[in-house]
């Protein structure tokens, strides 16, 4: 017997969107810094996103930083029928270099440059890409909710959180997606999905495609990829869409044909057997 979980997810109540999204932080150069080496691929890539039914787009200020929302906005403004979700709060000082900064007067300036980058009005989703432990949290999330009773963002999202800062952030906006670190072999914010899934918390994993040695012959991956006439990434893919209704992957690549093989994900669909030996792998 198939598991099968709902196709589509209302972010926030009101914004539905198909559940396998794209991240769109591999449309950079190297360490997610500078242009890409081949930036008509990347602008195939978005286009072709809405053709095959994606409706979330996942970007961030940071990823180039710039470039990303650049292209963005080059191929799909003015996002007829599309989401796009950024984020802001790191500093990029160089590839693969991250620093956060969570001053109020700097997050302002985030979501007002997101803006103007993306062409739009309003952002759909806007995400603390990380809560800056140098700074007030709280002074952080007031900051977000001022955003959005400003009409500058439509909804707020949190980025590697815990249970206990999706909480806090909650006493002052209604959080509607986290975006974590999970996979088949990374599975540390379990208890955050958890929590997602029981307050209706749209839950986004980074680096969703990982299957590590489960991939390997053998491997509860391998296997299943080879009963379906699938790929490790789309066993990895339909894994986590299967886990729960709230879970929004957004797998990014810089190849059209990476994208279209993603995007098989969708049909396969894994037995409960299945389901149980992936749950049971050790990452």
């Amino acid at each position: 017997m198939a598991t099968r979980t709902p196709t589509t997810f209302r972010i926030g109540g009101d914004l539905e969107v198909h559940r396998l999204g794209y991240g769109a932080m591999r449309i950079t150069g190297e360490g997610i810094w500078g242009p890409p080496d081949d930036p008509d691929e990347c602008l195939r890539v978005l286009r072709r996103l809405p053709e095959l039914g994606v409706d979330l787009i996942d970007t961030a200020d940071s990823y180039g930083p710039f470039v990303s929302e650049d292209l963005i906005r080059a191929a799909l403004q003015p996002y007829d029928g599309i989401a796009v979700a950024t984020k802001g709060g790191f500093t990029r000082h160089g590839p693969n270099r991250w620093a956060a900064v969570g001053r109020p007067e700097y997050l302002r300036q985030c979501v007002l440059m997101s803006l103007r980058r993306l062409g739009a009005e309003t952002i759909d989703l806007w995400q603390l890409h990380r809560i800056d432990a140098e700074e007030s949290r709280d002074e952080q999330f007031n900051a977000m909710k001022a955003f959005q009773d400003e009409g500058l963002v439509r909804h707020l999202g949190l980025s590697e959180v815990s249970v206990e800062e999706i909480e806090a952030a909650r006493e002052v906006f209604a959080v509607a997606t986290v975006q974590n670190r999970y996979n088949l072999v990374d599975r540390a914010h379990e208890d955050v999905l958890d929590y997602c899934e029981r307050e209706g918390i749209g839950f986004i994993p980074w680096f969703p495609l990982a299957a590590g040695k489960l991939a390997e012959p053998g491997g509860a991956v391998a296997d299943a990829a080879a009963a379906h006439d699938a790929s490790p990434g789309q066993i990895a893919l339909a894994w986590l869409l299967a886990r729960s209704p709230v879970v929004l992957p957004i797998p990014g690549t810089a190849s059209v044909a990476h994208l279209e093989e993603n995007m098989g994900a969708l049909e396969v669909e894994l037995s409960e057997e299945e389901m149980e030996r992936l749950n049971a792998a050790a990452g």
